[in-house]
């Protein structure tokens, strides 16, 4: 083996140069390393972590960077005439990548600053643009092999780092006051059993006070907010009774440190404005999908497009784009908008839309869709939709409106505050007129003990701290989930729908079956070398060390096949249509084994040699090994199972029957309209499960009660998913769904003891016999005492899931020998 100098990946024969002291395995590595030696970055080749696949400029020129609307969209100006923006780059994994990006600034004069975020793959630039062009950077990005795209998320992301920034300064100070508050507090109780001197009592008393007042009015104002509001819009919420609690004991203790006598609960206050704010920074984290997958999904169409006029073809930012232009579309490229095909023959990927894995045949007329993907020739398209308004766009704003409508988070301790947040304050008054007549002086103090012990800090922390310790413990196990409200739902079991491709099967077409001559085998493998159709990517899987031959006069037929010269034998390898038509081999009557490889949920593909047919292939896409064990465990787990697949009806079909599901909950064909309508009207019975792994999917995964996305899924469908399942095959789907159920379990437990101490504090109260200083002192002992049992609770540690040994672990017979 010789290892490519950049990158270290095997050099291919035809390309290692004789007596040469350095081989590259392509143009591109080449032409990376010359420019880091040129430069004198050689040391980028010392770190042990680097790229290890070859670099692949896609020798664009990125015009559009320089256009006046991709500067109005994505650039802001800087002090002193600089300019700045953030770029997502493709093929960002490791360290390296981090030195080489941020050291852009010495190879291009005018670049001021380069920084990569490697985890998000963002890049954030500063240059002059006196000096170098937005696209000249973009071109030497490229080039080191890191295309670049604009990020469109920049807005919202900076609103979220900005409301971040504010919470996490909240906890800071207030944080930091109840440490030193704590510690004033802790002299003063040991002056109970060691006595004090008057004068230091007193003086740590107004050191106390001077400390707690920034904190209850500064960070704390928060939950006197929400108790405004909650006044305000006449709807009792647990805000309520916290800031009354936290405003009585502030009160009192401000009073008695005036008087110099009696109980002051400073510790308590400044520690609990701590604990509540740390609580609700963690409640509040994952609740913010709908943005960021709107602009993912929008991301997956191109920046630009190549459009053709009487001045020629030249290169336009999408957002200039409009209903009647012509746009050129090469092979591999994404279509930039919804328009009709008026010239050129091809194969399209719509994948992105359909979610089936086998292209499209594209010709004159035909329509074709913003984000899907143009395989094998090039095509003119006269532009019907654009932007806002193509099927893409469409399908960004129904997702969008699913989140929206989408209701938040009811967790069950708010589905109880109203009820506890009026009993409480009657309560209170209660106790204080009770106490006029029993004994006046402590009337004031009994309903004060009232409302710091029945202070619903216990509730309120009871789901927020259950649900962040479940999540954090789910991310342990590869279960990554966004909110609170996906645990609450999972515990209602209703219909769970499943995506086909990617999600039940692998995601990935294979070879599974091969009926005829081995011989055959090496001229397949020759002619298919060449091509980037799946059927293609497939057999070179299938077949990795065949004799190599030379194929020579390839031609390829958009849905139908690929023929020439391999070894002096014509071959022809396609459907059995193409392949019966070009060989005139019509008399073979194909239609026997196409209904026998049909009901397996396989493509067929026949192969002739020299005009006659000699082997019967068939491509599928196996199920994943632990598919039909899961199922079954979630049908026992009281969930009604489902496939809403974009794939063929016929194919979902047998999928269905291999799983043991029933062929009316089998839909095979649907858009991602189509999906988006079903989970709609299913809400409206009960709770829908949407699982799957494609951008079509992402929509109905918006909407769905819960949405998850599976291991290697498309990054639009993951963010708008509730969940994401890091680990391949659907036995985490199970882990998930137990995890819910024990997660809620703990909450019930934490909100039940919190409403028995409630209620035996508040009793107390009333009678008289519970002052405010053991109040104070049981107020944080009841909050303590929820933490320890939500952290102790036993949530994500589920059995493995057992495969069935019964039947083959793919779900698809093995890749069987000729027959």
């Amino acid at each position: 083996m010789v290892p490519c100098a950049h990158c270290g990946l095997e050099v291919p024969a035809g390309l290692i140069e004789d007596g040469a002291e350095r081989q590259f395995c392509c143009s591109g590595c080449r032409t990376a390393y010359a420019i880091l030696h040129e430069h004198g970055l050689g040391q980028y080749y010392a770190f042990g972590d680097k790229r290890d696949a070859p670099v692949r400029p896609t020798g664009k020129k990125y015009e559009e960077f320089d256009h006046e609307a991709f500067h109005t969209l994505y650039v802001k100006p800087l002090k002193g005439g600089l300019l700045t923006t953030e770029l997502y780059l493709e093929g960002v994994h490791c360290s390296s990548c981090v030195w080489l990006v941020e050291r852009v600034p010495l190879l291009l004069s005018g670049v001021v600053r380069a920084e990569l975020d490697v985890r998000r793959a963002r890049a954030h630039l500063e240059w002059d643009p006196s000096a170098v062009t937005l696209s000249a950077i973009a071109q030497q990005l490229d080039v080191l092999g890191y295309p670049p795209h604009p990020y469109r998320g920049v807005a919202a992301e900076e609103m979220c780092r900005k409301e971040d920034r504010a919470m996490l300064m909240r906890i800071g100070i207030s944080g930091a006051l109840a440490g030193n508050i704590m510690l004033l507090a802790l002299a003063q109780y040991a002056g109970w059993f060691t006595g004090i001197e008057a004068e230091y009592e007193r003086y740590f008393r107004i050191i106390s006070l001077a400390l707690t007042a920034p904190s209850l009015f500064g960070p704390g104002w928060l939950f006197f907010q929400g108790a405004l509001a909650s006044v305000r819009t006449r709807r009792l919420h647990i805000d309520l009774p916290i800031a009354i609690a936290l405003l009585a004991g502030f009160t009192r203790g401000a009073i008695n440190t005036v008087n110099g006598s009696g109980p002051i609960y400073f510790d308590a206050v400044g520690t609990l404005v701590f604990l509540l704010l740390s609580g609700r920074f963690l409640q509040n984290r994952g609740q913010r999908a709908a943005a960021d997958a709107a602009e993912l999904l929008g991301s997956l169409a191109p920046t630009a497009a190549r459009v053709v006029d009487e001045q020629g073809e030249r290169r336009v930012p999408v957002e200039a784009l409009l209903p009647s232009m012509v746009m050129s579309v090469r092979a591999g490229e994404t279509f930039a908008a919804d328009g009709d095909v008026t010239d050129g023959k091809s194969a399209a990927d719509c994948s992105l839309l359909t979610g089936e894995p086998r292209p499209e045949p594209v010709d004159i007329g035909t329509r074709v869709y913003a984000g899907t993907v143009n395989l094998t020739g090039p095509l003119r398209v006269k532009i019907t939709q654009a932007g806002e308004m193509s099927r893409l766009g469409a399908l960004l704003r129904r997702m969008e409106e699913s989140a929206k409508r989408r209701a938040p988070v009811v967790q069950l301790a708010n589905r109880i505050a109203g009820w506890f947040v009026a009993a409480v304050l009657v309560l209170a008054v209660v106790t204080y007129l009770y106490g006029l007549r029993q004994d006046p002086a402590r009337a004031l103090d009994n309903a004060i003990a009232l409302l710091v012990v029945t202070c619903p800090c216990a509730l309120g922390l009871a789901t927020p701290l259950a649900i962040t310790v479940g999540i954090g413990r789910a991310a342990k196990t590869g279960i990554l989930i966004k909110g609170g409200d996906a645990i609450e739902a999972l515990n209602h079991p209703g219909l769970l729908l499943l995506d086909k491709t990617g999600t039940i099967t692998e995601g990935r077409l294979r070879l599974v079956r091969w009926e005829g001559s081995d011989a055959a085998k090496p001229l397949v493998a020759a002619l298919e070398r060449g091509s980037s159709h799946p059927i293609a990517v497939a057999v070179q899987q299938a077949w990795p060390v065949v004799e190599v031959l030379e194929a020579q006069d390839i031609s390829q037929t958009a849905g139908g096949g690929i023929e020439g010269v391999v070894n002096g034998h014509r071959v022809v390898v396609g459907a059995p249509t193409f392949v019966a038509r070009q060989t005139g081999a019509e008399d073979h009557a194909p239609e026997v084994r196409i209904d026998a490889f049909a009901e397996e949920g396989l493509t067929p593909v026949w192969v002739a040699v020299d005009g006659q047919i000699v082997a019967h292939a068939g491509f599928g896409d196996p199920l994943r090994a632990d598919a039909r064990a899961s199922i079954d465990r979630l049908r026992a787990l009281g969930w009604r199972v489902a496939i809403l697949s974009g794939d063929h009806p016929a194919v979902v079909r047998a999928t269905a029957q291999r799983l043991g599901i029933e062929l009316s909950d089998a839909h095979g064909g649907a858009s991602p309209e189509e999906k988006l309508r079903r989970v709609e009207e299913a809400r409206t019975r009960g709770t829908v499960v949407m699982v799957g792994d494609g951008v079509n999917d992402a929509a109905a995964i918006a909407a769905a009660t819960v949405g998850v996305g599976v291991h290697g899924g498309a990054e639009a469908s993951m963010s708008a998913a509730d969940v994401y399942l890091s680990r391949p095959g659907l036995g985490p789907l199970v882990e998930l769904v137990h995890g819910a159920r024990r997660t809620m379990l703990v909450i019930r437990n934490n909100i039940l003891f919190s409403i028995a101490y409630n209620t035996l504090g508040a009793s107390l109260a009333l009678m008289g016999i519970l002052d405010p200083l053991i109040a104070a002192v049981l107020m944080p002992m009841s909050s303590l005492s929820v933490v320890y049992s939500s952290w102790r609770g036993r949530t994500f540690e589920v059995p493995v899931v057992r495969q069935r040994t019964a039947e083959p672990s793919s779900g698809i017979p093995p890749l069987e020998p000729s027959a």
